[in-house]
């Protein structure tokens, strides 16, 4: 018996080590091939909304460790009269629009993936302030790196429920393997070509997740 959990442990360790390699190599390929695209977007985005052309912002990793996540800008800086921002569902410009559509917003994460911060596929890496607000089986999303996409993505992105994306991103932790990944890689493409579950309804992509605060 001991054997034998040495043996998956040591499988498992191996397949780990085997996505690591593989997401900086395609990363890095990615990024040299897919270029003159992010340049073009880039070019695009400074034409029609100005600087900056990458969105910035501090997102939890593995082990909840924060990281700066890049992401094509979609939105304006379009303010109130007392200088709150909008809503982002009227900050989001057709461009805007456009890119998320197409997940070409997302081509900036390569170079997270690069750097370590993320996968290619994992749980996605959501606000700083959501810490606090999983219970402790919604924060075990955290136990792996986050990804550009992810189960709970091919299983409906944001038309689906924060419970129900929870519930996915947690099966994947436990279920994880390298079949499993490129199979949901492949099922990515087949939503971005589809555009399925971009946006939930009222919103320029969903609600903000309260959790636990609900009940204060």
């Amino acid at each position: 018996m001991i054997g034998g959990n040495i043996r998956a442990i040591t499988i498992i360790n191996r397949n780990r080590m085997i996505k690591y390699l593989a997401d900086q190599v395609i990363a890095m390929l990615a990024l040299i091939i897919l270029s003159p695209i992010l340049l073009v977007v880039a070019g695009l985005i400074y034409y029609k909304m100005g600087r900056p052309v990458v969105f910035t912002q501090p997102r939890p990793g593995k082990n909840e460790r924060i990281f700066k996540f890049y992401k094509f800008r979609t939105m304006t800086d379009a303010r109130d009269t007392k200088g709150n921002l909008l809503p982002d569902e009227v900050r989001l410009t057709p461009f805007g629009q456009f890119l998320r559509k197409t997940s070409l917003d997302e081509l900036p994460q390569l170079w997270n993936v690069l750097k370590g911060d993320m996968s290619f596929v994992g749980p996605r890496p959501l606000m700083v302030s959501y810490l606090n607000r999983y219970t402790p089986e919604q924060a075990r999303r955290h136990e792996v790196k986050p990804g550009i996409t992810g189960l709970a993505q091919i299983k409906g992105r944001n038309s689906i429920s924060w419970e129900e994306k929870f519930q996915y991103d947690v099966w994947y932790v436990d279920n994880w393997s390298l079949w499993f990944d490129l199979k949901i890689l492949l099922m990515t493409v087949l939503k971005v070509l589809r555009q399925d579950g971009i946006n939930q309804e009222g919103y320029a992509t969903s609600e903000e997740f309260m959790g636990q605060l609900r009940e204060n």
